[in-house]
């Protein structure tokens, strides 16, 4: 095949109430962010015990994938590495460098495009194999799968799911959500001929596939998880303002689609079934929370189909005229530029 190993690349949690600290500390590493703010995002994950479900979540989804390529025939041992907590990105590759590894393919948890989504995974290779060094293994990271037709048709009936506990009610709005972003770093999402924003019309384009399988024909796109200094403009409206316009506008049960995670990251289950389901409780909404798709078989079947189309050259399945990209080698950017990291000041 010419590849060795899968690395699944994540983002990583905490799995105790002593690891809560310093993994903000890491993600938040020379972002000037105050310590106050940390240890107000440190009470979220204490809320849950000190524990992220990022990690548990990825390794039963890796478990799937191993389950996958092995039905089809595909020999290849899935290693799993964080940005920013154990087991770190560097630590993996190591390992694998130990192990024999030469070359690998690299899943990426997360569907889009954009510096966080995607640019900042590309820097997280290029690191872990500067700091490997000589002989680190070949990293060939596999495309954005945002509109892959297995991610669709999971997400879909996932939202079917959720009108379906609330009684399929009529007048139910579907809202779909994704992570936040400086509207200046949505502005700088992608290869400058493009003219930016290509995280929010994928999130965009996302929603429209999932609601025309879902049969939606009305629902919104909103943002959620935004961080930093108010005078800052991140995508907006968030969930929670969105939940107050939606009752005004005298709207009585929602349902809420994650589509801008592939997991139940704590973002998630804080922002969403905590802060966003008690606010739609106060306003007296039915309110239900679809699945991410991580856990439904039809993801591990596309992670393996984009192994496949590196593997095999098996054409790239789309639902969208967005191009395919995503897919660089040793954290090479997609294109000249293309999703370049905001500079701050001083730096």
């Amino acid at each position: 095949m010419g590849y060795d190993a899968l690395l699944w690349l994540s983002f990583g949690g905490p799995e105790g109430p002593d690891e809560v600290m310093p993994f903000l500390e890491n993600v938040t590493r020379g972002r000037g962010v105050p310590r106050e703010r940390l240890l107000e995002v440190a009470e979220h994950y204490q809320h849950f015990g000190g524990v992220s479900p990022i990690n548990r979540l990825n390794r039963a989804a890796m478990a799937a994938v191993e389950k996958q390529l092995a039905a089809e025939g595909l020999d290849l041992p899935v290693r799993f590495g964080n940005r920013n907590w154990n087991p770190m990105v560097e630590d993996t590759l190591a390992e694998m460098k130990e192990d024999g590894v030469r070359r690998a393919l690299v899943f990426p948890t997360s569907a889009y495009g954009g510096y966080s989504a995607c640019r900042q995974y590309d820097e997280d290779i290029e690191r872990a194999r500067a700091a490997v060094g000589e002989d680190a293994p070949e990293l060939v990271k596999l495309r954005q799968f945002f509109d892959h037709p297995l991610f669709v048709s999971a997400v879909a009936d996932a939202v079917r799911a959720a009108h379906a506990k609330l009684g399929d009610r009529p007048g139910t709005r579907t809202v779909f959500t994704a992570h936040s972003i400086p509207d200046s770093a949505d502005l700088a999402a992608g290869p400058p001929a493009e003219g930016g924003r290509r995280y929010s019309r994928q999130i965009a384009e996302a929603a429209r596939l999932v609601a025309a399988e879902a049969g939606v024909a009305e629902y919104d796109v909103v943002w959620q998880s935004r961080s930093g200094p108010p005078q800052i403009p991140w995508l907006e409206p968030d969930i929670v303002d969105h939940l107050d316009a939606l009752h005004a506008q005298g709207v009585e049960s929602v349902v809420v689609s994650p589509i801008g995670f592939v997991a139940d990251h704590l973002e998630v289950i804080w922002d969403l079934d905590n802060e966003a389901a008690e606010r739609a409780a106060e306003h007296g909404m039915a309110f239900a929370r679809a699945a991410t798709p991580d856990s439904d078989p039809r993801f591990a079947e596309m992670v393996v189909e984009l192994v496949r189309e590196q593997v095999d050259g098996v054409p790239a399945r789309k639902l969208s005229a967005f191009p395919v990209a995503g897919c660089t080698v040793n954290g090479a950017p997609c294109a000249v530029s293309c999703c370049e990291p905001l500079r701050r000041p001083g730096r």
